[in-house]
């Protein structure tokens, strides 16, 4: 699968994940090196200024804070957030799991990276669908009501999404993977 933006990663495990499923230009972030690395990040800015950028870190501490210093540097409009789903697990190559005890992006299996970036593949036929909107959201409870947090880590577990995931970033996720109706069938599931 040739993807059509450079993907951002955290480390070379990923990197070697990635290039070995699809065709992208992959750039790791050496994990927080990005935070002292001023070449590094002068880079991904200049990316960004010609192109989308996917992020694509780890669904713990770490690859929310390296989310973060990214998004800080570079515009909104560049940014295409893309998460992996927070798996419990091991990497194979490592001996024990990692702090919090989930997959990274390395251990994340093949068909589920390759579904999370179809829709940026040059083969991929643009899809019109209906934008869910933050309206859809208050509608649905998953913000602006009392229980809404809770409600929406329910949602995004079932969609095997990060449970922690802010409502701004649930909503850009969401937007990417699922239609209207989609959700609107997971919710009356739960």
């Amino acid at each position: 699968m040739n993807i059509i933006y450079p993907i951002i990663v955290e480390g070379k495990y990923d990197k070697i994940k990635l290039d070995s499923i699809v065709s992208a230009n992959v750039i790791t972030t050496d994990g927080f090196g990005i935070f002292n690395n001023k070449e590094k990040l002068a880079l991904i800015r200049r990316l960004a200024l010609n192109s989308k950028i996917i992020l694509l870190t780890d669904s713990d501490g770490g690859g929310h804070l390296i989310r973060s210093h990214i998004k800080t540097a570079i515009p909104s409009e560049s940014l295409i957030n893309l998460y992996i789903p927070r798996i419990e697990g091991k990497e194979k190559r490592k001996s024990a799991p990692s702090k919090e005890g989930t997959l990274g992006v390395e251990g994340i299996d093949k068909e589920r990276l390759l579904n999370l970036l179809a829709p940026f593949s040059s083969d991929a036929t643009p899809t019109k669908r209906t934008q869910i909107t933050k309206a859809d959201f208050y509608a649905w409870g998953l913000s602006g009501k009392d229980n809404s947090s809770q409600l929406r880590a329910l949602l995004l577990k079932h969609l095997d999404l990060p449970s922690d995931m802010s409502p701004n970033a649930a909503l850009q996720a969401i937007n990417m993977l699922y239609t209207k109706e989609d959700i609107e069938k997971a919710i009356s599931e739960l």
